[in-house]
């Protein structure tokens, strides 16, 4: 829903609701008030009236702990139960206590929040659990409305449901569980490699990062459970893949700008460069390689996450456009010409920062035709940066998955059909 529709719904109720309250008023003026019990009093319908007039203010708050697509799809039907989206980010001491340690700090979880496009305002240092001091402040500092949630249970520490008071207050709304993916079925697929490592590695953090660049087997059950770790198998399907597209391309005359890669476990710095690549151009179009592409360059246990979920990751990105899914590694002449390229970015940040050196460039026709530039990244951030966050704190991460896993597994084995989108 656009910032027109949005515009257009509210000056609609506005109009309709003064036209309602201004025959109100004047019948009750008539004398109709004492005769007509079934009418509200003037200073509701007021107060209801300007409650229409305004936005309908949602909030949704979360850890947002290596954000993946399923985040991102539980912020757009949040989005879609009002008219703006506020969403609250945990802190990494209330995340810490009651999860276990975070892998991203707050300040590149707040860059990801911020760079989701169904996002309209964010704020940081959220409480875990929301409590009557913060909920008060939501609805009368904020303006929300509505507290969001999904259909999985959140539960504190000492059993407690997180989001009792805002149910008993009434102002809790439910969204769908997207299915196939967590923080936890991530951080599983990066410790399948460090599970059953051998004695004589003595936990280096060097023999752990071999064994995950050269992969390291694990039993997995039918219901993709393993030694503790479950294992997704995220369904995609062309409905999802239009909810998360902008629906519209680039004008005649716009600008294109054209960045690709892996965007593996996308992050902060992937964030940072999409949006310098954006403010190069009209029109942002990425390219993501396909899963073998990736495996031949950076190893089999690469990618973690498939085609698709990077995929679903990038497009939910604010600065992006459009996406190539499943790219080609080279950039030839045809394809500039297809998509009517006008500039091809690379970041000075990557995995593979030596291409150039191949004697199959494959920027090669780009720097040819004189439509190549290369970006500073912001950040120095790679996907085995966060891996590597994994493997140096290992043990820990496989204690808060091994707690978390647990109520995960219940969910799945009661979980029922939710409708939504």
């Amino acid at each position: 829903m656009d910032s027109a529709s949005n515009n257009a719904r509210t000056v609609a109720a506005c109009v309709i609701g003064g036209i309602v309250l201004g025959a109100s008023v004047v019948a009750l003026h008539l004398g109709a008030g004492p005769a007509a019990p079934s009418l509200p009093p003037v200073e509701a319908l007021r107060r209801r009236f300007r409650r229409r007039c305004r936005p309908v203010r949602v909030y949704m708050d979360g850890c947002f702990d290596m954000m993946h697509y399923g985040h991102c799809n539980a912020l757009r039907q949040a989005r879609a139960l009002g008219d703006e989206l506020v969403v609250g980010v945990v802190s990494d001491d209330e995340i810490t206590a009651n999860k276990g340690p975070p892998v991203t700090p707050l300040h590149e979880r707040m860059k990801m929040v911020r760079a989701v496009k169904w996002v309209d305002d964010v704020i940081p240092d959220a409480p875990y659990a929301i409590t009557e001091d913060f909920m008060n402040k939501l609805f009368n500092e904020y303006n929300i409305d509505y507290i969001i949630h999904g259909d999985d249970p959140c539960l504190l520490p000492d059993g407690t449901d997180a989001y009792a008071l805002a149910k008993k207050a009434g102002r809790y709304k439910q969204i769908k569980r997207t299915e196939g993916v967590s923080t936890t079925d991530i951080v599983g697929r990066m410790l399948l490699c460090v599970r059953e490592r051998p004695v004589s590695d003595n936990n280096s953090h060097s023999s752990l990062q071999r064994q995950f660049s050269h992969g390291h087997g694990q039993n997995i059950d039918d219901s993709g459970f393993g030694s503790g770790t479950k294992i997704s198998h995220f369904l995609p399907t062309s409905r999802r893949i239009v909810q998360f597209s902008n629906g519209r391309g680039p004008g005649p005359n716009s600008r294109v700008v054209y960045i690709d890669g892996a965007f593996d476990l996308f992050h902060a710095g992937h964030v940072e460069i999409l949006r310098l690549a954006r403010g190069l151009g009209d029109f942002l179009l990425v390219g993501i390689h396909t899963d073998q592409t990736i495996s031949s360059t950076r190893g089999p246990h690469r990618p973690i996450m498939n085609l698709h979920e990077r995929s679903l990751s990038v497009l939910a990105c604010r600065y992006v456009d459009e996406v190539i899914i499943g790219a080609p590694w080279h950039i030839s002449k045809d394809m500039v010409t297809t998509f009517n390229i006008s500039l091809v970015v690379h970041g000075t940040i990557a995995e593979n920062m030596d291409y150039t050196e191949d004697d199959s460039n494959p920027y090669a026709v780009p720097v040819a035709m004189g439509i190549y530039h290369k970006l500073e990244s912001p950040l120095d951030i790679t996907t085995s940066t966060i891996i590597r966050r994994i493997v140096s704190n290992h043990e820990a991460y496989q204690k808060r998955n091994e707690k978390k896993e647990a109520s995960e597994k219940k969910y799945y084995d009661s979980k029922s059909f939710v409708n939504g989108e």
